[in-house]
């Protein structure tokens, strides 16, 4: 898309326009402007504005830019091509969107557990991290979410957080001279689930003593598994790195449940974090209705 006649002749362009056209300009360098500007950097996901972009990962991230989002997600990063890697880190930085964070996916569905102590769970951890340094590096991505895995029911619970804080140090080890840096994840998905509060993961990253290694505080899980989100953000502050959104009950945009996120989006801005709000969410109705929704509901929150 060289020039903005090329642009509009194309079908994703024409969808752009016909949603986005007061915000939509391009210069002749192909890249996109918005006159909207959030106070924050949110970061959406492939799929969340398909119906109108289209499939291509590329003309997403060009309607992303056009509405004003300034981040992308990618959780599944690692398992696409290089050469799609390689094309998503050259249209970021040339919409100066930032890389959020993508998963260190070590596979088996968390099963693989660094509780357990095992060598080969552990090795595994770390060759994923080394292979995290290249993909991170064709992106210039900071982040890249680790789970630990499920819990070792066979195990006390002081002795599997001990085997949790080894890998992680060696993992971060790894991370360190390419200032990547892994964000643990506490989740409420089910009771299997090792790492599930936002004061057992500050306790582990206090423990491996890493700039490498912080937590990422996912609000939805975290008002799920322990509420008082404000308060507990407060506590855990020094250790938090990244965010991401999701309203309770539901896991849509923000708006559709019982969570004030104008309030939290307000306090966390005035502590000064100005890194990216992962928009790890579903879409709450389908369609192009579906996606302006969506959109409507981030200027909503911003509007603090």
């Amino acid at each position: 898309m060289t020039d903005r006649r090329e642009f509009l002749t194309t079908a994703v362009g024409a969808a752009l326009v016909a949603s986005a056209a007061p915000l939509l300009a391009a210069d002749r360098s192909g890249a996109v402007k918005t006159r909207r500007k959030f106070k924050l950097r949110y970061g959406a996901h492939f799929g969340m504005f398909k119906e109108h972009a289209g499939s291509d990962p590329i003309a997403q991230l060009e309607f992303m830019a056009a509405q004003g989002f300034t981040a992308l997600e990618d959780n599944g990063l690692m398992g696409r091509p290089v050469e799609l890697q390689q094309r998503i880190g050259e249209t970021l930085a040339r919409l100066g969107m930032t890389m959020g964070v993508f998963v260190i996916d070590g596979g088996d569905n968390w099963k693989t557990s660094l509780t357990t102590g095992l060598p080969e769970y552990r090795d595994k951890f770390l060759e994923t991290c080394r292979t995290a340094v290249e993909v991170g590096k064709r992106v210039n991505a900071r982040w890249a979410t680790v789970v630990p895995g499920y819990f070792e029911r066979k195990l006390p619970i002081g002795i599997q957080t001990g085997h949790v804080i080894d890998a992680l140090r060696a993992g971060a080890e790894i991370l360190v001279p390419h200032n990547l840096t892994m964000v643990l994840e506490p989740l409420s998905d089910n009771p299997d689930l090792f790492l599930r509060t936002s004061d057992q993961a500050y306790t582990i990253c206090r423990a491996v003593d890493s700039p490498a290694c912080k937590i990422l505080y996912d609000m939805y899980h975290m008002q799920r598994n322990e509420g008082d989100i404000i308060k507990h953000i407060d506590l855990a502050w020094s250790e938090i790195a990244y965010f991401q959104i999701g309203d309770n009950p539901g896991r849509k945009e923000p708006g559709t449940g019982e969570m004030n996120y104008r309030n939290i989006f307000s306090h966390i801005a005035a502590r000064g974090y100005d890194g990216v709000f992962g928009m790890e969410h579903g879409n709450s109705k389908p369609g192009k209705e579906g996606e302006q929704a969506l959109i409507d509901a981030y200027v909503a929150a911003d509007s603090f």
